[in-house]
């Protein structure tokens, strides 16, 4: 490593502790298509979560050539400090930057197209399973992904002559019990919804699980919809209606562009066979 100036490494900076990142079979996914890439291209990985909560001190102890930065504000220190360091780096699930790569789907398009759905089934009592913001929403709006499938909601719902104050939200971790939990507690209401959009696969599982267990049939009686198409939902029961994006090729695409640009390349990713 000290001779040749590299680790033959890349890291993925994580922005949560590695139990809630292990939790979420999204990552599994998009670590899959990174994985891909680093065997064909001979590299090691490295997942980086935060360090005593926080990722920007987890940075300087990843011995690593470059880093694949997932969910993190291309405004924050942490990105600011790879850029002091002169660390290649490829942004995941965040806002643009225009100084770097970054990998994205149309979050806002398929958002719109998921409220349009359930709208045009009639439903106007809708409940959305949010992923979790974090403690500045308020102050500093939804951002990132999260911000961006708000948005498509919106427009969805502004066609209708709706607003998001005639919508459900609730806001929680994006795991199976957390979507079980807030399910039981939007049907508990005194005008519970008739259709549940959650933004991710992992909480609409919880939310049929809640629902079955309540004694309502989806979806015949409550319409639930998801965010991903994991692989778990092709066999899932009822069939889950879902957006799907393609989370392997994502993570395939990222190691591409990151390690082209570790070895000084600037045009095309290295694989062209990307796949979900």
């Amino acid at each position: 490593m000290l001779q040749a100036g590299t680790t033959n490494s890349i890291g993925v900076l994580l922005p949560q502790r590695l139990a809630q990142i292990l939790e979420n079979p999204y990552y599994a996914r998009f670590l899959m298509g990174v994985g891909q890439i680093c065997d064909q291209e001979g590299y090691t990985l490295l997942l980086t979560p935060p360090l005593q909560d926080s990722v920007l001190k987890a940075i300087p102890y990843a011995a690593v050539d470059g880093f694949i930065v997932c969910g993190l504000e291309t405004e924050g220190a942490e990105v600011a400090e790879l850029i002091r360091r002169d660390i290649p780096f490829v942004l995941i699930d965040s806002d643009r930057y225009e100084n770097a790569p970054s990998v994205e789907v149309d979050d806002r398009g398929g958002a719109r197209e998921v409220t349009r759905y359930l709208l045009d089934l009639g439903h106007r009592r809708i409940a959305v399973l949010s992923i979790a913001p974090g403690p500045d929403v308020a102050t500093r709006g939804y951002r990132g992904p999260l911000g961006r499938r708000m948005t498509g909601i919106e427009e969805a719902l502004a066609a209708s002559g709706l607003t998001m104050a005639d919508v459900a939200l609730a806001e929680v971790p994006v795991t199976r019990v957390d979507g079980y939990r807030a399910t039981k507690e939007l049907m508990a209401r005194p005008v519970p919804p008739t259709a549940i959009m959650a933004l991710s696969d992992v909480l609409a599982y919880g939310a049929v699980d809640a629902l079955q267990e309540l004694g309502h049939q989806v979806p015949d009686e409550v319409s639930v919809t998801g965010f991903d198409d994991l692989a778990e939902s092709a066999w899932f029961r009822p069939r889950l209606t879902t957006v799907r994006q393609p989370i392997v090729t994502k993570g395939r695409s990222a190691a591409s562009f990151l390690i082209s640009a570790v070895r000084g390349r600037t045009s095309t990713p290295i694989s062209s066979s990307a796949r979900p």
